[in-house]
């Protein structure tokens, strides 16, 4: 094809979609969506039906969000200064479109003159809830608003599409910035010999070969890296030194996020009042499970009071342990903080997170894991290796497909990308590549996506060993991906994942319950020299540590939506108060007693600016889908973990349902009933059974 990024086939051709080719091929996808608007908007009123408005709106830009997806897409996997370059050059153009397609007058008035007639009114089923989300997505856009308002609309949306990639091109470029080189490995004690034998290779593969007898050790600020270090390493200096050089990323120029961050906040707090809402959270969370900011935030507090206790306790039982063993009082310092931890978790249940490694070889985890949910909903996954594999952009990228076990249907193909290096960005996500078509009116095609992350690689001759919490990841990516691949609604802007973002986590978090199930570990969990599986007496430690810090665990979490949804109820004082302080004092009973002051996450938290919307006022949504996962766990404990009838349910209810019907209804037809607020506190055993 003349343009790569608009070719629809599943196998993607990655070696032609190059940096030059982005402007071109995008600026044709704008084109040609322009042209499919065009259509719906010169339509006589008077003769419009649900085919010629609704159902062609939601067509009309399939190939220009596939194209500018791979953009994005690469952007974040292979990361250039030409790609950058390239993505920057359009995402005023691309932006700028998709601001203007709601605030089209034309459409406007083609959409509601199909809604006022009686074909609109006889609609029934998923017909009618996209006509209500489409009706809903032009209101809260601005399409109601006055020619100078819709100007201000689209100028908001523009600046924010710019401020969020400048925060994202900081965080990434203040994380590469940044390696330290140790040449003396007594200073690495304390530190399992694989993460030590990674930082060797690390170095040797970074400018830092073995010579004259000295061998170099690299440390950088990616997790797998760095968290090690902080868990692990006896050195405090060490410690100390790395977690600086962390909590400084975003923070000083040339990579200074303070800027971005109150542009967003000033600039989505006067995008909510000009479409009508008090703040953001509110224009954010009126179409969410949640309703409103308030109601999130009462949510977040609710939580807060009936954690407190058991934080508290797990701190100064901290506190207490280290000063038996130091012999210093007080607050630990933030360093000391993972690393005197592990040290009690140890000395309590005689458990070494590190001794269930060996067990978590990456490829035997994704077999393990593809058997349990194959077994559970139906399914056949198969990897494409050798000269079957299609183009990937990396070579340690893999592919695969998944089938319908009963049919054969081919439902969907996937990539997966699990170890870091300089060109991609951290953490661990899904991406939806392509939507393929279920529309009954034409042929089945198969969803395409992506599940990345930034595993400990493979070293020392070894495969890459996983950790406990990393095998959680994974099987979180995947429920995201099967709620992706397993759409069967026949409308694309409801299928899959684009559902209500405080119901989105909900199978990603499900799906990590079956990490800590003996009979689900058995499928997958084995030795990576001899196959066997872990032994018993080391599963049982393994699942009585399971509640060690849980409220540490979820105060941190809680922090986080706390500061997001008070700072953006708050945005004329997060625009110009010291960020620093204001988040000391709105998280006041939130954080961990510490010795010296710790720095908020803000300014590198991509999940809240990384995107002129990401999970802005939503972040939330993990405690409020986690409440949900342990609620709808309970039924498969009850029924049989791996029992497909129940899996069926879920899949048919959940997973294949995407945006079919009000999330809240779609979780009472897999429960029967609304969701228990304790089921989550239960399970941390902040209360009784």
């Amino acid at each position: 094809m003349n343009h790569p990024f608009l070719d629809p086939a599943l196998e993607v051709r990655w070696t032609r979609l190059t940096p030059d080719r982005v402007v071109p091929d995008i600026r044709e996808a704008l084109r040609r969506a322009e042209d499919r608007l065009a259509a719906i908007r010169t339509q006589d009123p008077a003769s419009v039906t649900f085919a010629s408005t609704i159902l062609a709106l939601d067509e009309a830009t399939v190939e220009l969000n596939r194209a500018w997806g791979w953009v994005s897409h690469l952007d974040s996997v292979n990361n250039g200064p030409e790609l950058r370059a390239a993505r920057n050059t359009l995402l005023p153009e691309v932006t700028d479109f998709f601001t203007k397609l709601p605030l089209d007058e034309g459409l406007w008035r083609v959409i509601k003159a199909f809604a006022d007639t009686a074909e609109a009114r006889d609609l029934e089923g998923v017909e009618a809830r996209l006509l209500e989300e489409t009706l809903k997505d032009f209101r809260t856009s601005g399409a109601d608003l006055d020619a100078a308002g819709k100007v201000r609309i689209q100028a908001l949306e523009s600046e924010m599409a710019t401020v969020a990639q400048k925060f994202s091109e900081n965080e990434l470029d203040a994380t590469n910035a940044y390696e330290l080189i140790i040449e003396d490995a007594t200073r690495l004690r304390g530190l399992p010999a694989s993460f030590v034998e990674a930082a060797r290779e690390s170095a040797e593969q970074n400018g830092h070969p073995a010579a004259k007898g000295k061998v170099f050790y690299r440390f950088t600020l990616q997790a797998p890296s760095i968290f090690p270090v902080l868990k692990y390493v006896d050195d405090a200096d060490l410690r100390k030194e790395l977690w600086e050089a962390s909590s400084r990323v975003g923070r000083f120029d040339p990579h200074n996020n303070t800027d971005a961050i109150r542009s967003l906040f000033r600039l989505r707090h006067e995008k909510a009042q000009l479409l009508g809402y008090r703040h953001f959270p509110d224009f954010v969370l009126e179409r969410r499970m949640a309703r409103s900011g308030e109601a999130a935030l009462a949510f977040v507090e609710d939580l807060h009071a009936k954690t407190k206790a058991a934080f508290d306790a797990e701190n100064a039982e901290l506190e207490a342990f280290r000063s038996r063993h130091s012999g210093e009082t007080g607050p630990l310092a933030p360093w000391e903080q993972a690393y005197w931890a592990e040290k009690l978790r140890r000395e309590r249940f005689d458990f070494d997170e590190e001794a269930l490694r060996p067990y978590f070889a990456v490829d035997s985890v994704l077999d393990g894991m593809f058997t349990i949910t194959g077994r559970i909903f139906g399914l056949r996954v198969a990897q494409r290796t050798g000269g079957k594999r299609p183009e990937v952009w990396h070579d340690d990228v893999q592919f695969y497909d998944v089938f319908d076990a009963a049919s054969d249907a081919h439902l969907g193909s996937f990539y997966t990308d699990w170890f870091p290096r300089k060109s991609k960005r951290s953490g661990a996500w899904m991406h939806d590549l392509a939507e393929g078509n279920r529309h009954p009116s034409r042929a089945s095609t198969p969803h395409l996506g992506l599940m990345a992350g930034n595993m400990t690689p493979p070293s020392g001759g070894r495969p890459a060993l996983l950790s406990h919490s990393d095998v959680e990841t994974i099987f979180h990516e995947f429920g995201h991906l099967l709620h992706h691949i397993l759409g069967d609604v026949p409308y694309r802007s409801l299928n899959g994942t684009s559902v209500a973002w405080d119901f989105v986590e909900l199978p990603s978090q499900l799906l990590e319950n079956w990490c800590w199930d003996r009979a689900a570990l058995d499928l997958f969990a084995r030795h990576y020299k001899t196959g066997e599986t872990i032994p018993e007496e080391l599963f049982q430690k393994m699942i009585a540590a399971r509640r060690f810090h849980a409220a540490r665990g979820q105060m941190r979490q809680l922090s986080f939506a706390k500061m997001d949804l008070a700072l953006h109820l708050q945005p004329e004082r997060a625009a110009s108060a010291d960020l620093d302080a204001l988040c000391r004092e709105l998280l006041d009973g939130y954080l961990v007693p510490s010795s010296v002051p710790v720095p908020p996450i803000l300014y590198r938290f991509g999940h809240l600016f990384g995107d002129p919307l990401g999970y802005a006022a939503g972040y939330y949504s993990y405690k409020w889908a986690e409440v949900l996962d342990a609620d709808a766990f309970s039924r498969f404990q009850g029924e049989g973990i791996l029992n497909p009838d129940t899996g069926a349910d879920f899949r048919r209810h959940i997973l294949s349902a995407g945006n079919s019907d009000d999330p809240a209804i779609l979780y009472r037809r897999f429960m029967g009933r609304d969701p228990d607020p304790d089921a989550l506190l239960r399970r941390l055993g902040l209360i009784g059974a």
